[in-house]
């Protein structure tokens, strides 16, 4: 194996913007930011997520953000700037890399994820059980 996994999210995160906990908080009001939380199903029935987040499970982040699919989810698009979160950090800076890398810019990730933010006071969602 010439890359591990953390590799490969040292190498993403070289190129993103990366937000803490507490940066990314104070965008959590602002009407032109879109928290994008990238965790399985199963993790936000757990823990709930940011309030107003998006879901859109890394595995399906491409084909929801790509205007042409028959998944795109409009939330996306815009111009509106998206802050991505996950359980930990790194799944959310390889998607932001792979959002990048498909032409929206405007991106960014929290280092530590949800539980950053939780720390932060970010307003959030219950748990749906």
């Amino acid at each position: 194996m010439t890359k591990s996994a953390k590799d490969l999210v040292a190498e993403a995160s070289r190129d993103l913007e990366t937000l803490t906990g507490a940066e990314a908080v104070k965008l959590a009001r602002d009407p032109n930011v879109v928290f994008v939380d990238v965790r399985e199903g199963e993790e936000l029935q757990k823990t709930g997520k940011v309030l107003g987040a998006v879901h859109v499970p890394r595995g399906f982040l491409e084909f929801q953000a790509d205007p042409t699919s028959p998944t795109h989810k409009p939330e996306l698009g815009g111009g509106k700037k998206l802050v991505l979160y996950c359980g930990s950090g790194n799944r959310s800076a390889l998607a932001a890399k792979a959002l990048k890398e498909m032409g929206i810019t405007n991106v960014a990730h929290v280092a530590g994820g949800f539980p950053a933010l939780q720390q932060a006071g970010v307003p959030e969602e219950e748990a749906k059980r």
